[in-house]
């Protein structure tokens, strides 16, 4: 969270609610949204990764 939330400037609140939101799939990032939130959260040390979620 401490990373989501100085890589965005948004408050623990909001950083939450997003890192529910992506993990979850109730909102449809694209993938080059969610790219750039990874890429961030790489360069602050955290480890992630944007893919495309299977279709159902």
């Amino acid at each position: 969270m401490r990373a989501l939330r100085a890589e965005l400037g948004v408050e623990l609140g909001e950083a939450r609610a997003l890192y529910e939101r992506i993990v979850s799939g109730t909102d449809a990032f694209t993938l080059p949204e969610l790219e750039l939130v990874a890429r961030r959260l790489r360069a602050a040390g955290v480890e992630a990764r944007a893919v495309r979620a299977a279709r159902h």
